[in-house]
Parts: C-alpha cells; sequence; structure tokens
C-alpha cells in the first residue's frame, strides 16, 4: 500500500477510530508511556499520533512533538490537544518516512500501531533512529509475528482484510530491528490476548565524534 493510500484510509476512519480502537488498545498506550520513563525537560516524539489517545499520559513537564500523515487523524488530534489544554503537545502533518526534524532532535521516539502499518516500515525505522539521540530510548508498540504456528495461521488468514487496512501480520520483531543500531532494553506482551508487543531499545547510532552511544 503506498503512502497516499495510507492516508486516504486512515483519513476515512479517524471518526470512528476512538470507540474501535481507543479501550481494546489503551492498556498499551499507557504502558508504553510509562516506559519510556521521561523526566522534566525532555523532548518526546510520537509517531503516528493518530487521534491523540496516549497524550493525556505524557507528563506536562516535558514536550511532546505528535506526527502523522492523516490530515483526518490531525483534526481529531488538535481537537482533543485543545479540549485538555496539552500546552506542552504540538502536532505537525508529516510521512515518518521523511522526517522534516533535524538529527538528534528527541531524547526519546514512541511508535505505537506503526511500523507494521507504512508502506516502507525501513525508512521509517532509520528515520526514527536519526531523530534520536544517542543513548536514547525508542519504544514500539505493535503486533509483531512470532513462531507460533497456531497463530501464524491465523495471521496468515487475516493477511488479505488486515492489509485493506493497511496493516501487515508477517513482520517479526528481529526484521523490524535488523540494522538499526537499537538493542532491546525490554519487552513485554499487552493488551487484550496479549498479542501486541511493548518493546523498549537503546539507541546505539554512533555521536557526533564516530563514537557509540
Amino acid at each position: 500500500m503506498d503512502t497516499a493510500k495510507v492516508e486516504r484510509v486512515y483519513t476515512s476512519y479517524a471518526r470512528v477510530y476512538d470507540h474501535i480502537f481507543g479501550k481494546i488498545f489503551h492498556d498499551g498506550r499507557e504502558h508504553a508511556v510509562r516506559l519510556l520513563n521521561l523526566s522534566r525537560g525532555e523532548r518526546v516524539l510520537e509517531v503516528g499520533v493518530g487521534t491523540g489517545l496516549a497524550l493525556p499520559f505524557y507528563p506536562r513537564t516535558c514536550e511532546v512533538v505528535g506526527i502523522d500523515l492523516s490530515a483526518g487523524m490531525l483534526a481529531r488530534c488538535r481537537h482533543r490537544v485543545w479540549e485538555l489544554g496539552l500546552a506542552h503537545v504540538s502536532l505537525q502533518r508529516m510521512d515518518a518516512s521523511a522526517m522534516e526534524f533535524l538529527d538528534d532532535s528527541f531524547d526519546a521516539v514512541m511508535a505505537a500501531y506503526v511500523v507494521t502499518a507504512v508502506p516502507d516500515y525501513r525508512k521509517v525505522m532509520r528515520e526514527m533512529v536519526r531523530v534520536c539521540k544517542p543513548g536514547g530510548r525508542i519504544i514500539l508498540l505493535n503486533h509483531f509475528s512470532n513462531g507460533n504456528p497456531i497463530i501464524n495461521t491465523i495471521e496468515k488468514v487475516l493477511s488479505p482484510f488486515c492489509k485493506q487496512l493497511g496493516w501487515r501480520t508477517d513482520l517479526s520483531l528481529a526484521t523490524v530491528l535488523d540494522g538499526t543500531h537499537l538493542t532491546v532494553l525490554h519487552k513485554q506482551k499487552v493488551n487484550p490476548l496479549r498479542l501486541w508487543h511493548l518493546v523498549k531499545c537503546v539507541n546505539e547510532k554512533s555521536n557526533g565524534n564516530g563514537h557509540s552511544a
């Protein structure tokens, strides 16, 4: 699925997104923000911020930047920010595979339910690593395929349907992390049926002096 189609799909169901995915993914979002362990004054990027369901969980002592490709999702998100008075949050419409931020712009980056819903997850992962500082934290909250034959069979059956919604079911965590300079610090299963993984990584890319973080 190309970028334009992804944008159309998500904009088309922005109006009902919270009703469908709000409660079922609530625990994962809350745990993900808590796992970031943000300190006062830190700057965090949420990739694929959507309607902003995770925004109330961020501490108001940090700066939150949310990006999304879908104009419809961002319209809902802006209303949420205004309604809740989230003055520490700013929003931009942006393609996660070609971010407009400078290198090392953020102390932490979070992507919830994103990497298997984009046309090119490799580009998105590279961009997340690029804009995150060396030694920074990157959180992935997503469904990843695994070695369970029963679950894999179900995933294959559902795959055509999921693709219509812009989702992939065939990506493993190892595949997504391959070549990213990310080291996994923590991993746990979250949400109903424990089919989603919450993964905390440290960005091990080299700093400006050529040394690893």
